[in-house]
């Protein structure tokens, strides 16, 4: 088995973070959109429409091979990697931020790596090393120091009945998307990577459809000014179409663990992002939570790992 270069390993490390820095942002600018024109189902199926389009018009970088083509087992895959990294997981991840806080949606997608590596252990029987293990641990200490500091270390919140829903539906959501990390992996190795993801969303349109397209004619458009008009493009072309492009080039090179272990950069890029905008000070809390992140994903993502020249 050839290893990866470090050429490969550093874009792929790249593409994570930039992945990571557009969901950092999108927290905010999603929920805002929801409060104030586009319902959660309804965002969604722009959403994903949006994407499948984008992804349809990058066809000549896709390879040569045809759907109809490909073994039935392959297809059935594609259609759950649809149903787990398109519909489960969007569905339930703005149902759940809708009715949730942004830092008790972040709580709950700190399980998302611990997720994958079960799901990864359960479903193709790999090993859980202590790295890993050590690895996650400090990534989710990392993760909650800063969510929980920058609620002042209030936890009745998470107990209010509709909190505690949507955090439910963003742990589903969390847990659906490491299914799909784990089952798409082999067909990222044996197909061209845009025509893997094109046709995942191309499935995502009609699974969402059912719960999306009733919710469409509900919109009142003229709600829909300019800062909506922003937010909306912002997810479909960032949070959707950029994010899932930078992880399938990751997951290339990559351990599904590894791709995972970037959300707890998250919660830091929020962070870092109130500082900013919104006028928060530094804090040793700050610090001490992104050492954490930081050393989390060294022993998730490079402890004991060798790689090509």
């Amino acid at each position: 088995m050839t290893l990866p270069s470090k050429r490969a390993i550093l874009v792929a490390h790249l593409a994570l973070l930039g992945v990571a820095l557009i969901y950092g942002a999108s927290f905010l600018i999603a929920k805002n959109a929801m409060q104030a024109a586009v319902p959660p189902r309804a965002f969604i199926q722009f959403r994903v429409t949006g994407a499948a389009i984008l992804f349809w018009l990058l066809s000549p970088w896709s390879g040569s091979n045809r759907i109809y083509k490909l073994p039935k087992k392959d297809l059935l895959r594609l259609i759950l990697c649809a149903a787990f990294g398109v519909t489960t997981n969007q569905l339930f991840f703005f149902e759940g931020l809708k009715i949730t806080t942004p830092v008790n949606a972040s709580i709950m997608m700190v399980s998302g790596p611990i997720a994958v590596l079960l799901v990864g252990a359960l479903l193709v029987k790999e090993r859980i090393t202590p790295p890993k293990f050590i690895g996650i641990a400090l990534g989710a200490v990392g993760a909650l120091w800063l969510i929980l500091s920058g609620a002042n270390w209030e936890l009745g919140s998470l107990f209010q009945s509709n909190v505690a829903k949507g955090n439910l539906f963003v742990l589903i959501n969390a847990t659906s998307y490491a299914v799909y990390l784990v089952i798409v992996k082999p067909l990222m190795s044996k197909y061209n990577a845009l025509f893997v993801i094109r046709w995942v969303f191309t499935f995502g349109i009609f699974l969402v459809l059912p719960f999306g397209g009733p919710q469409i004619p509900t919109i009142d458009w003229a709600l829909w000014d300019q800062p909506i008009l922003i937010s909306v493009a912002y997810v479909i072309i960032g949070t959707t179409f950029l994010t899932y492009l930078g992880n399938i080039i990751a997951l290339k090179t990559l351990h599904p663990a590894t791709v995972g272990a970037y959300i707890y950069l998250q919660p830091l890029i929020a962070s870092i992002l109130s500082l900013l905008f919104a006028d928060e000070p530094w804090s040793l809390n700050m610090l001490g939570g992104a050492l954490c992140i930081f050393a989390g994903v060294y022993f998730v993502s490079f402890y004991g790992r060798k790689i090509a020249s």
